[in-house]
């Protein structure tokens, strides 16, 4: 399981409030299905598939990736009923400024991507692709530098995919690059520990991802002083208050940023962004740039750097267009069927 099942429904801020979930019924009866093609491949895949509901608070989304097992997947179901079934906590900033995202692309389409970004004045850059070397990478960023500019901020991700003298060494190789953050360089959290010992003379910070979101504990990371900002998703943590709980109770940095959803789940991300009581850091969420289409007619994508923290509603003519082929729908009623046991199992325990 990618985090303890106390989520939205049995742990808020005080720990102590349970809620009962809707009927799996009202959830089917507004569910729908849609498939959106990416314009560059990223994270392995050319198409997102993801499902939404038409809740009592309005539009929410529930996609974990294909791949995630059901207690994983679970989780994310907690944050679509929390966002569209539970009142969110009030919102501090009506926008958010956000990044350019950069797929493992070859140095020559770097400006093409973050072309369709407008205005973002800091990029996260993939690294540590499956298949290319550091020498792609370090073309990468520095062809995304060049394009930003020396005002411009350059942010890493490696998704956990160097080990510790990997990840010593491309730091070293991108030190002139003036990097922000490396986000998730190595994979455990022990890896993390040493690399920030071995780095630490840069002046880099560490950020934190998937052992915040995947993690048993989300809170281990920053109470073992591995990671200097953390990255926090809503749909990975079970929702935006079990997010705030996590930000407030590791006393870090946090960089709000999604998980290539709809523009619906972005803005569930948004809330996030907007409810904290700081932002320091511009946040990940402008990746409805790399959809091709998406579930509104008016994509939450960045516009001067920024978008807004307002709640997204899907469209009905949007919807239509892009619906997953019936396959695909009934396998996504299944998943759903299943995650929903899970948690109704969690909230009779």
């Amino acid at each position: 399981m990618s985090i303890s099942m106390s989520t939205a429904y049995d742990r808020v801020h005080d720990g102590a409030v349970k809620a009962t979930l809707p009927p799996l019924e009202e959830l089917l009866s507004s569910a729908h299905v849609v498939t959106l093609p990416l314009a560059t491949r990223f994270r392995g895949i050319e198409v997102r598939e993801a499902m939404l509901f038409d809740g009592p608070e309005g539009w929410t989304e529930f996609s974990p990736f294909l791949e995630y097992g059901d207690a994983e997947a679970a989780t994310w179901l907690s944050a679509a009923i929390d966002f569209g079934w539970m009142p969110q906590p009030t919102a501090r900033r009506g926008t958010v400024g956000v990044n350019a995202t950069v797929p493992a692309v070859p140095a020559a389409s770097v400006g093409e991507v973050l072309a369709r970004f407008d205005g973002c004045r800091t990029a996260k850059v993939k690294v540590a692709e499956r298949g290319q070397t550091l020498a792609d990478d370090i073309a990468r960023v520095r062809a995304v530098r060049e394009v930003m500019g020396i005002e411009g901020r350059v942010r890493i991700d490696a998704n956990g995919g160097w080990n510790v003298d990997e990840a010593e060494h491309a730091i070293h190789a991108l030190a002139d690059c003036d990097l922000e953050y490396v986000e998730q360089p190595c994979a455990s959290v022990p890896e993390l520990v040493e690399l920030r010992r071995r780095v630490k003379f840069h002046g880099i910070p560490i950020a934190a991802d998937e052992s915040v979101r995947k993690a048993e504990d989300p809170l281990a990371v920053a109470r073992a002083g591995a990671a200097d900002i953390l990255i926090v998703k809503v749909q990975p943590l079970g929702g935006v208050s079990r997010a705030l709980d996590i930000v407030a109770r590791a006393g870090l940095p946090a960089v709000v940023s999604s998980a290539l959803d709809t523009s619906v789940g972005l803005s569930m991300g948004a809330a996030l962004a907007a409810a904290l009581p700081t932002l320091d850091y511009d946040c990940g969420l402008g990746t409805a740039s790399l959809l091709l289409a998406d579930v509104t007619e008016q994509p939450l994508r960045p516009r001067a750097g920024a978008i807004s923290t307002a709640r997204v509603a899907a469209d009905e003519s949007a919807l239509s267009h892009n619906a997953a082929p019936s396959d695909r729908y009934n396998w996504w009623v299944m998943r759903l069927t299943r995650c929903y046991e899970v948690l109704s199992a969690s909230v009779e325990r």
